[in-house]
């Protein structure tokens, strides 16, 4: 065989993993952010202000490195990871307890107190995080897959099955539904069809997007993984047609009906698979012997499951709602993070009836399975990301003037003049320092993800990554997320946002 033959072998014909060694997987970031905020606090306290550089330095390797390795050397020791982490978060907590600045009281009191603290920020961080490790994820894994440490049982399954990989995309599509324009209110009912023609617009990028990468890889003779989009077919493609569609869905059905919507499409396309010629044309085609001829032919996995991802764009857009709620005190986000953690396990409950009744997960297909399987491995992360903001929430409360970025702030006044808190708001903003790589990466999301893409494909094609040494392979991943994640760091710090349209 080729090269390109190999390395196409390599990373097809998989299995994928159980669905909670996935979820393991994904709640230690979670825990890893929760470290991160505690170090931050408790080196505020201890020494004098950081600079940009040990900002960086603490962000990447409380963040990425622990990242790259769950998915290579410690991949068969998440549960110890997990261990560690919690311990490491446990004595730096001990530590921040211990130097509390707030007034002296019993700990049932002190609770009582920080229970009714306001929680003030123009975005939730919660969500900010969830975009950024599901970015990060998806960077490590799309050239981690090309190397032997990065176990087989992680990478995109071929027809059934979990693998880590597969909830990259709708985890992706998860997390900008939370963020999307209707959610975030930026259209009145006068002006749904203006932010219409504002959202057929803006897709414009991913157009350019979606035809460079495919010119650019028939024209390289890059690898393909045909079966997961198909010929011509890509990632960016399937976000232009999800776009469109949910338009479309949220200028005829109300915000708050989302969820309807969603259950809808996914029942009725989960209905068309199993009683109607549908499954048998994604896996085989229209004459039923595998064929590529033809545009529908040609990227028929692509075109159809799109449907899959609509109907988790439009859970996405749900949650994101429901996230925007106004809540004042603390009290009410462990309210809504426990209603989230509730959903997220009745979810799981759902997906294990689901595979045995009906059909298991198929990310070839996107079908009911894969997608109750990534709602409810979004929700489970959200939820553990909302509860370990509120963890560094009351670390905050213990050590006055400690400053996290991309975490709540605590409004510890009792003002009940808008004008007046809304003008504390600022003031914290703008003491905020900007010297966060996740505030980086959420800024400029899809350049990061364009950035990562472009650096997989010259380090595959100036590395024989399937003969590649464990420390060599290490050595290069750790290397390319550092020269990613400093470029859009540099770029934050230089207050720079790409975006064309």
């Amino acid at each position: 065989m080729s090269q390109k033959q190999m390395k196409e072998a390599f990373v097809s014909n998989h299995n994928g993993t159980s669905v909670l060694e996935v979820t393991q997987g994904l709640c230690l970031p979670a825990l890893c952010i929760v470290c991160r905020g505690l170090l931050i606090i408790l080196s505020q306290h201890l020494c004098s202000s950081h600079t940009w550089r040990t900002r960086f330095f603490i962000d990447f390797v409380s963040l990425i490195i622990p990242l790259v390795a769950t998915l290579t050397i410690l991949s068969s020791f998440v549960l110890l990871e997990h261990l560690a982490v919690i311990i490491c978060g446990a004595g730096l907590f001990y530590q921040i307890y211990c130097r509390r600045t707030c007034a002296r009281m019993p700990v049932q009191k002190m609770l009582e107190k920080f229970l009714k603290i306001s929680l003030e920020s123009e975005y939730i961080p919660a969500i900010s995080c969830f975009r950024v490790i599901n970015s990060a994820f998806t960077a490590v894994a799309i050239l981690a897959v090309d190397f032997p440490l990065f176990p087989r049982r992680f990478a995109k399954t071929e027809l059934y099955g979990t693998g880590a990989m597969d909830f990259g995309v709708g985890g992706f599509i998860f997390g900008t539904a939370m963020v999307c324009p209707e959610v975030r209110k930026k259209y009145t009912e006068e002006s749904r069809f203006y932010y219409l023609t504002k959202s057929l617009y803006s897709v414009w990028p991913l157009v350019f997007l979606g035809i460079g990468r495919l010119v650019i890889i028939k024209a390289i003779g890059y690898q393909e993984h045909l079966t997961e989009y198909g010929v011509h077919w890509n990632f960016f493609f399937t976000l232009i047609v999800v776009k469109l569609i949910t338009s479309l869905l949220l200028i005829i059905f109300p915000l708050n009906k989302s969820w309807i919507v969603a259950i809808s499409i996914i029942v009725l396309y989960q209905l068309a698979l199993d009683f109607t010629p549908l499954k048998r044309l994604i896996l085989y085609g229209t004459d039923g012997s595998g064929t590529r001829v033809g545009l529908l032919n040609a990227n028929r996995e692509g075109i159809i499951s799109t449907l899959g991802y609509v109907a988790i764009h439009m859970a996405g857009v749900q949650t994101g709602s429901y996230m925007l709620k106004k809540r004042s005190h603390v009290k009410d986000w462990i309210k809504g993070a426990h209603c989230i953690l509730l959903i997220a396990i009745s979810l799981f409950i759902s997906l294990y009836i689901v595979q045995v009744n009906v059909e298991v997960v198929s990310r070839r297909m996107a079908n009911l399975a894969f997608c109750i399987w990534i709602v409810a491995s979004s929700l489970i992360l959200l939820s553990s990301l909302l509860l370990g903001d509120i963890i560094l929430s009351f670390a905050k409360f213990l050590i006055k003037e400690a400053v996290v970025p991309c975490s709540w702030k605590l409004i510890h006044s009792s003002v009940t003049n808008k004008k007046h808190l809304e003008s504390l708001v600022s003031e914290a903003e703008r003491q905020e320092p900007s010297l966060c790589l996740i505030t980086a990466m959420n800024r400029n999301q899809l350049i990061f993800f364009l950035l990562s893409n472009i650096t997989t494909g010259l380090i595959n094609l100036l590395i024989d990554t399937l003969h590649s040494s464990t420390l060599s392979a290490l050595f290069v991943l750790n290397l390319y997320m550092f020269t990613n994640c400093l470029i859009i760091y540099v770029l934050h710090l230089q207050d720079k946002t790409i975006k064309f349209w």
